[in-house]
């Protein structure tokens, strides 16, 4: 069990350290990074959950049961994060990065180390753990910035903004042609195919890039806060919610991978934007990126499922 966790894990870890090393190196012009970043997030990723979602076959899937356990367990950890925030003493731009590293989780690690892990698959497992997760998580976020950040912005500028996130708008894109049983053209089949199939390496080759190991003496104490809170009370809080929604075998692993993930390198953006403390949530990606090497393959080995 654990040489087939490490050789899953193994071609994730690669991917992300060249990225990090192709940028270092200035093996590519430094302009290439963010506009491959936005190439992934805006086509390629959500042209794999297109793709996942319409075509894959749901009967055998538990669709409601990993749902209903992966947003239990999102909201678990943000009531306790939010209620300890007074104990914590830390200022509202802190808190917001600390409950980002608490809560968002990193998209292309997931699907990657699934696909990994069980094979094709783990696809449309993915690509629902996503539906259910990308839109719980942004809310929850944008909810936090606007009592704490230092940036204020309407409810419904933010309600707008998670309405048109591609990844949410992939996701219902893929669950509609499923439900109503249409079928993609085939010319767009394969379109979509080997798009989906760019979406991983090159988004790894991204977060790779991102990693900025000179942020990891930033704000040591909420970083250590935020890491705490995202591979152990979040897999913990996963544990018992799979048990509750009777969640088991591939789909429960697939549900406590996503939970046990570093956060997402995008959560910088976010504390830019909307008023949180970007330096310190540079130092929580860092430092959750590296320890996820060692925190998923034991978070999954440790399983009960």
């Amino acid at each position: 069990m654990i040489g087939a966790i490490v050789l899953a894990l193994a071609p994730v870890a690669l991917l992300i350290g060249l990225g990090y090393a192709m940028r270092r190196g200035s093996f590519l012009a430094e302009a290439f990074w963010p506009q491959a970043e936005r190439l992934s997030y805006y086509v390629l990723l959500p042209a794999l959950f297109v793709h996942a979602l319409a075509t894959a076959d749901l009967d055998g899937v538990p669709v409601a049961a990993l749902a209903g356990t992966l947003v239990l367990a999102a909201l678990t950890v943000a009531l306790v994060l939010v209620v300890a925030r007074p104990w914590l003493r830390l200022d509202g731009a802190a808190f917001t990065s600390v409950f980002q590293g608490g809560v968002r989780f990193n998209n292309y690690v997931g699907v990657s180390a699934a696909v990994g892990l069980f094979g094709a698959a783990a696809v449309p497992l993915a690509a629902v753990a996503n539906a259910a997760l990308v839109p719980t998580v942004n809310i929850l976020c944008v909810l936090v910035f606007a009592r704490w950040g230092t940036a204020r912005t309407s409810l419904l500028g933010a309600l707008r903004g998670i309405a048109l996130n591609p990844l949410v708008l992939s996701c219902a894109v893929g669950i509609t042609l499923q439900a109503s049983g249409l079928r993609l053209p085939p010319g767009l089949d394969g379109g979509l195919r080997a798009l989906g199939q760019a979406a991983l390496p090159v988004g790894l080759l991204c977060v790779g890039a991102a990693l900025d190991l000179r942020a990891l003496g930033r704000g040591v104490a909420p970083t250590l806060i935020a890491s705490c809170a995202k591979f152990a009370l979040m897999p913990l809080a996963t544990i018992a919610a799979a048990m509750l929604f009777g969640l088991e075998g591939m789909a429960a692993l697939t549900a406590l991978l996503f939970q046990a993930l570093p956060t997402a390198s995008s959560s910088y953006v976010l504390a830019r934007q909307l008023g949180g403390d970007a330096p310190l949530m540079a130092g929580i990606i860092a430092l959750q990126t590296l320890l996820a090497v060692l925190t998923l393959p034991l978070v999954l080995l440790l399983a009960p499922f």
